[in-house]
């Protein structure tokens, strides 16, 4: 029986909120601080929720042209900005490999969301015109309506001519996409993959989206304090955006070569509940079985697990949800495992989000820290892990699990690990 290929993470890059580069990321986490604030791309008064997480992206300051500029979404940008990105931190020289073992993943929730919107308000002479006019488009708005320009562009970028795709399963899609990767090289198909996440979702159609099913907070008065998971007062999460991409590369070549390792992806798993658009249940069944079959991958039992990097979006349902499914595997060793939502810090980045914390639990790894839960001051008493309050917290991490959860019922977990561990 051949034994699996391992896969391991040796280059990243991070474009967040209040963090543009993985260094900068990393020190808002560890500092605690926040990146929520009023939006300003446009005027939120007409909306319930008027705070986001928003990042200062001046596109020319990081390296693209300006007819890459013109070509893609704003999303597509800061894909393509972290993919060549993460591929610079990992050293590799991805002109000397063979292109066609070179592949590429992306996810997204919601695609180019902020072109389309732009775009229709062109056409249709601010929403004037029952019948647009198409004259006035830009001459890339298709690349807009299709998701699948993101893989093209990322993969026009590094040069990848082996297995590209996006995966969009709603908020999990981040998880889903490296999870994809991982198995892509594990199977053999590829040996290199470009894989992580984009969405740039910060427009008036998505505001109105969430505000229809009050799914985002209204707490505007103090937009830094209004993320806030497991706290009793939360009232919804913060719309962000973001990405995150990382070279994945199997073990062995990555140690041949003396490249850096942030951690191995030991695990993988994704379910979907097959109940409900918005709904949970409360006994976290299903996020339950996505993380003892992404443990199982991993060879891991619960209580190897030092730090659990949550989804932790600040809904009422989801909060308690993922507690209960954490309780359900880990068992008193939940109670014993930091938890901590990074979502408090940067916002919810819907399908990049998965990514995104992807690289905060490597992150965790790299410098034995564990990022805080911001603006956690009264816990919700259903809510009775701990969720690493306020401040980050020194703590010796070998593994590493890292959950989602989407809209449509989705549940996806991810287990990092410490390569060097002894696989039974």
């Amino acid at each position: 029986m051949t034994t699996p290929r391992r896969v391991v993470i040796t280059g990243m890059e991070v474009l967040a909120p209040g963090g543009i580069g993985t260094k900068n990321f990393w020190s808002l986490l560890s500092e605690g601080r926040t990146a929520t604030r009023g939006i300003t791309f446009f005027d939120p008064t007409p909306f319930r929720s008027r705070v986001a997480a928003e990042i200062d992206f001046d596109p020319y300051e990081h390296g693209l042209s300006p007819q890459e500029v013109r070509r893609m979404d704003r999303a597509g940008q800061f894909a393509v900005v972290a993919s060549r990105g993460a591929v610079a931190d990992s050293g590799l020289e991805l002109a000397g490999l063979d292109p066609y073992r070179i592949g590429v993943t992306v996810g997204s929730a919601v695609g180019a969301t902020m072109g389309l919107d732009e775009e229709y308000r062109v056409v249709s002479d601010g929403g004037r015109l029952d019948l647009v006019d198409h004259e006035y488009a830009a001459p890339h708005l298709y690349n807009h309506l299709v998701p699948s320009s993101f893989a093209a562009e990322v993969a026009w970028a590094v040069g990848a001519e082996g297995p590209s795709t996006v995966v969009s399963t709603g908020c999990t899609s981040g998880i889903d996409s490296v999870g994809y990767a991982v198995e892509l090289i594990r199977e053999g198909s590829a040996d290199v993959m470009i894989a992580g996440s984009s969405d740039a979702p910060i427009s008036p159609i998505t505001m109105a989206c969430f505000d229809a099913i009050k799914a985002t907070t209204n707490r505007y008065d103090e937009p830094e304090t209004a993320s806030r998971p497991f706290d009793n007062s939360r009232n919804g999460f913060v719309l962000g955006e973001g990405t995150a991409f990382f070279v994945l590369e199997e073990l062995e070549s990555a140690v041949k070569r003396g490249a850096h390792i942030y951690a191995e992806i030991a695990g993988y798993a994704t379910r979907s509940n097959a109940y409900h658009m918005t709904g949970l249940r409360p006994d976290g069944a299903e996020m339950a079985e996505a993380i003892r079959v992404a443990l199982d991958e991993a060879r891991m039992n619960g209580d190897e697990i030092d730090y659990i990097n949550a989804h932790g979006s600040g809904t009422k349902q989801n909060d308690r949800h993922e507690t209960a499914a954490v309780k359900r595997i880990l068992g008193d060793h939940a109670y014993r495992t930091p938890m901590s939502s990074i979502k408090s810090m940067v916002g919810h980045s819907l399908g990049a989000i998965g990514s995104i914390e992807i690289a905060a639990s490597a992150l965790a790894m790299e410098y034995n820290v564990v990022p805080p839960t911001a603006n956690l001051h009264t816990p919700d008493p259903e809510c009775d892990l701990d969720y690493v309050p306020l401040t980050a917290r020194d703590r010796k991490t070998d593994a590493v699990l890292s959950v989602g959860s989407g809209f449509g019922g989705f549940q996806s977990a991810v287990v990092l690990a410490r390569p060097e561990r002894k696989l039974a």
